[in-house]
């Protein structure tokens, strides 16, 4: 259980940067401050994927609670307005806040009462529940509950003076419908009174977004007012969702939620490769994991993908494909990579893997080189654990297929030129990971021969020589590409910077920046030699250049949360990741830490050094960051600087994935143990 007291609750300042969140695995998900002030568009209890798992609707956005004990009442919620001003200060009654699994709770104390708060989501439903529980007083408490309701897109913001939403009163609840042509949805609840009304609320502030250059103030309407008198022992629940009322289960909501949380850890503790007991930060990990898979049907069949980030990322294929080893090998559930290799699979076109799926399911873009490099190495990850090899045959024409696409060549210049090596990119574009783009300005464009596809190359065409002789194939034609990406692979060794080039072959030659992405070609987990495969799967560096690069991505770019993207000393280098979205995409690529690169950082020194308690050291940080940002979850990204203040989107898959990954790498190297990382984790 990861928990706070007054030392932090009662603190504005610092309670308005922690957030929680709850998720639905349809792509849905609520959250929040725990100090109850809004700071984002994204912010509320039910944001609903009405076209799942996109769609996301803000549909809820809070509940203004006032408690009257004893004769005096006291307001438990927070607002900041446009004026500067904070009322109600509730959170001064925040005694505190615990995060039960993945269930937030808040525990109030009014004079001698305590009133418990928690806040979850119905799996695979449209329903935020909210549960109220007296759990200790002298007397009863009066509850007065206020619903602020909208109904926008959770990137934009509202102006609702002119809105008139039809609201009707159903028993315990109100039915909303915001304009005739919307999803209506539900306010209910298991008891108490409940009252329409129609007031909107305007001017709210928002701190977060005025920090990112975006539209800092929003309005929401209060909907429904809830009343409900609560002796010791008694609880009232309400739910926001999307299904009609009389299918709202009240009385087993909870216990759904916990089990479906022993689950996850049932399944994730049975496959842990030793039977010392794991730290309890990694299995608030395996919790987290979840939230980020989803379903996403596909020509009618139900199927699954991964939600990149939250609150704001869609399903993305890179992001998928670098987390799906952590999200579903690493926590035991392998059954889950299955169907989303098969859901990206039917997407695989010219040899490509889409790189988003946009919002209102139009054409998927294929605008990136290495997802579908990444593709091959998830598949790789999951038959290894599971010995798969009849999703091998089903697949292997498709894999032999983008072989030849990137031989013969695809979109955007991506082909295989006669050094051995993959070319990609042209003007305008941006295929890598490091992709950030503004209007016409793209950042890190790395047109030319980026040396992380081309380790991903190689390890493509392993996996290829690997899987063609499981299946009685003919490897040979991928074994002779796997030498000839080796031999030119040494064009990247570079014994004047004493590290590899970023890029070869850009338009203005060789780029020489130091930044992150040759650890992969040292990380990247190639298939062993084997007498059945006849593969000698030599490693693209020799010991020596591991060495230096680790040593020299370890003394310049590796911080507490993960690896820089650029080297300080850099003229482009920024340490600070803020201000408009030009400025912060600027920044992105540029010195920004990442949190996912600790995963291929931990792995590469373990291949140098051979050891992994040392190795899984580095990630302490990461199990304190629990506590910090989005509760429970890791960060995509932090200040290049000092002391590197979390950024971006508060829980992101694949720092998540990568952080399980590398710890369950640690373990099976068997000499990591709990005490490797002497972090508490509450």
């Amino acid at each position: 259980m990861l928990q706070f007291g007054r030392e932090i609750c009662g603190d504005l300042a610092t309670a308005t940067t922690r957030e929680w969140l709850v998720t639905n695995g349809i792509g849905g998900y609520g959250c929040g401050t725990i100090a109850g002030v809004l700071t984002r568009h994204y912010h509320g209890l039910l944001i609903a994927a009405l076209k799942p798992p996109v769609g996301r609707t803000l549909l809820v956005t809070k509940l203004d609670e006032t408690a009257t004990y004893q004769g005096q009442a006291y307001a438990l919620h927070c607002d900041r307005w446009a004026s500067g001003e904070i009322v109600p200060q509730g959170y001064r009654h925040l005694e505190r806040f615990e995060l039960q699994g993945t269930i937030p709770t808040w525990v109030y104390g009014l004079a001698d009462a305590q009133l418990v708060k928690q806040v979850w989501m119905e799996q695979g439903a449209n329903t935020t529940y909210v549960r109220y529980y007296l759990q200790r007083g002298s007397g009863p408490v009066q509850l007065t509950l206020k619903a602020l309701v909208n109904c926008r897109d959770h990137h934009h913001s509202t102006r609702g003076a002119n809105w008139h939403m039809p609201i009707t009163a159903l028993p315990h609840g109100v039915k909303v419908l915001p304009t005739k042509d919307a999803t209506a949805f539900y306010l209910v609840s298991d008891r108490g009174d409940c009252t329409p009304q129609h007031e909107w609320y305007t001017g709210y502030d928002l701190a977060i977004e005025r920090d990112r250059g975006i539209d800092p103030h929003d309005d929401h309407l209060h909907g429904a007012t809830f009343q409900v008198t609560l002796a010791v022992g008694e609880t009232i629940t309400l739910a926001a969702t999307t299904a009609p009322p009389a299918t709202i289960a009240f009385q087993d909501a909870l216990t759904r939620q916990h089990q479906h949380e022993r689950q996850l850890l049932a399944a994730w503790q049975t496959d842990l490769p030793s039977p010392a007991p794991a730290p309890t930060w990694v299995s608030q990990l395996v919790l987290a994991a979840d939230q980020f898979v989803v379903s996403r049907s596909v020509a009618g069949h139900a199927g699954k993908t991964v939600i990149a980030g939250y609150p704001w990322f869609g399903d993305w294929g890179r992001d998928t494909m670098i987390a799906l080893p952590g999200l579903a090998i690493a926590t035991g559930r392998p059954d889950i990579a299955r169907p989303i290799l098969h859901t990206f699979a039917q997407y695989i076109d010219r040899g490509m893997l889409p790189n988003t799926f946009p919002e209102a399911g139009e054409a998927p873009a294929y605008n990136t080189v290495d997802a579908v490099l990444w593709y091959f190495e998830a598949l790789r990850a999951y038959v290894a654990a599971t010995a798969d090899n009849a999703l091998v045959e089903e697949l292997f024409p498709a894999l032999a297929d983008i072989i030849r696409w990137h031989q013969q060549g695809t979109r955007y210049n991506i082909h295989l030129a006669a050094d051995g090596l993959i070319q990609a990119g042209e003007t305008g574009s941006q295929l890598t990971w490091m992709d950030a783009k503004v209007g016409d300005w793209v950042v890190t464009p790395r047109v030319g021969k980026p040396i992380e596809i081309n380790a991903l190359w190689y390890n493509a065409l392993l996996i290829m020589a690997q899987f063609a002789a499981q299946g009685g194939r003919d490897g040979d034609h991928y074994r002779q590409l796997a030498a000839h990406t080796r031999q030119g692979f040494q064009r990247f060794w570079s014994n004047e910077l004493g590290h590899c080039y970023d890029v070869l072959d850009g338009p203005q030659g060789n780029d020489g920046s130091l930044r992150p992405n040759q650890i992969l070609a040292i990380a990247l987990p190639t298939p062993l030699s084997s007498p059945e495969t006849g593969i000698a799967a030599a490693p693209l560096l020799s010991p020596a250049q591991q060495k230096a690069v680790v040593d020299v991505v370890a003394r310049q770019l590796l911080t507490s949360y993960g690896v820089r993207s650029l080297a300080p000393h850099h003229a482009d280098y920024q340490g600070h990741y803020g201000g408009d979205p030009r400025t912060r995409d600027g920044a992105y690529h540029q010195g920004t830490v990442w949190g996912w690169l600790i995963g291929p950082f931990v792995q590469a020194h373990w291949q140098v050094y051979r050891d992994a308690a040392l190795a899984s050291s580095f990630l302490a940080p990461f199990a304190a960051h629990l506590h910090g940002g989005c509760i429970g979850a890791e960060s995509e990204i932090f200040d290049g600087g000092a002391p590197f203040a979390p950024r971006g989107a508060y829980a992101q898959a694949w720092s998540v994935a990568e952080v399980l990954r590398a710890w369950r790498f640690c373990t099976a190297m068997g000499r990591s143990s709990d005490s490797s990382i002497n972090v508490s984790s509450g």
